[in-house]
């Protein structure tokens, strides 16, 4: 079984916004693959299917983002799923609006729900992929910025970097994560 967990926050409010686009590789994935997200346990929604043979659990933790790595040890524990079949997909203002960079391992770079997923799981060794969302311009505050919704113009590259993260994913099924992140990673 593969755990793919996008992060975000869960309401009405947050949807589609900058710190958003981990549900929306979750969304795309459940639609293009026809998994609902049907299950509510372990501070998360989640739905469970098979794609090209292999078990695949879609995550969204629901501890809104500071918390997700309750949610993420939680349903690795229930499932009894191993580090290297799960994979996290979030936003980073390192990368440019669009810019898509998958990692094995690395430090959570501010992001406070890959800080609480690293606290949670103990290790910083798991498969991740970055979503760029830019930095602020000007005096922006950053925390105002990331819940911030994209420019019609940002949106552009980013949906477009949604879809490709949900290619990766679908890559993930059949090949090993570190030929997925050197295919991808171009």
């Amino acid at each position: 079984m593969k755990i793919i967990v996008g992060l975000g926050n869960p309401g009405k409010q947050y949807e589609k916004t900058r710190h958003n686009v981990g549900f929306e590789v979750i969304d795309e994935l459940s639609s293009k693959w026809s998994i609902p997200l049907d299950q509510a346990k372990h501070k998360g929604i989640y739905g469970v299917g098979m794609v090209k043979g292999e078990k695949v659990l879609l995550l969204k933790p629901l501890t809104y983002m500071n918390l997700s790595g309750e949610s993420i040890s939680a349903v690795m524990h229930f499932f009894k799923v191993e580090v290297e079949d799960v994979v996290i997909i979030y936003d980073d203002l390192d990368l440019p609006p669009g810019k898509l960079r998958l990692r094995q391992k690395g430090s959570a770079g501010g992001h406070n729900g890959i800080k609480s997923t690293i606290a949670h799981l103990g290790t910083q060794e798991f498969n991740r992929i970055r979503i760029g969302i830019g930095r602020p311009i000007g005096r922006i505050p950053v925390s105002d910025y990331v819940l911030g919704r994209f420019t019609s113009e940002e949106w552009d590259h980013v949906g477009a970097t949604i879809e490709k993260s949900a290619a990766s994913c679908e890559a993930w099924m059949e090949k090993p994560f570190i030929q997925v992140m050197n295919e991808y990673n171009q």
